[in-house]
């Protein structure tokens, strides 16, 4: 199993919809950040679904060292 790779010092803002699914880019190796496109094979990485259950701003941690997994905890800034 590989490390995920820091993808960003800070979360990515995304505004999320009610009743969607959104699936986090674990290995940090996604050109579509914070989102999951396939980069992740071989890696023994695998995505995280987010299910948003109300419309709201949510925070991807962008650095994958949380352990809020896929959102943000702050440790970015540890």
């Amino acid at each position: 199993m590989s490390e995920p790779i820091r993808a960003s010092d800070t979360p990515y803002a995304v505004d999320v919809e009610a009743g969607e699914s959104y699936w986090w880019c674990s290995c940090g190796r996604s050109a579509n950040q914070p989102f999951c496109d396939g980069s992740h094979k071989d890696t023994g990485l695998t995505p995280v679904k987010y299910e948003a259950e109300e419309s709201k701003t949510v925070y991807f941690c962008g650095c994958k060292a949380t352990q809020n997994q896929p959102l943000c905890d702050g440790s970015h800034s540890k």
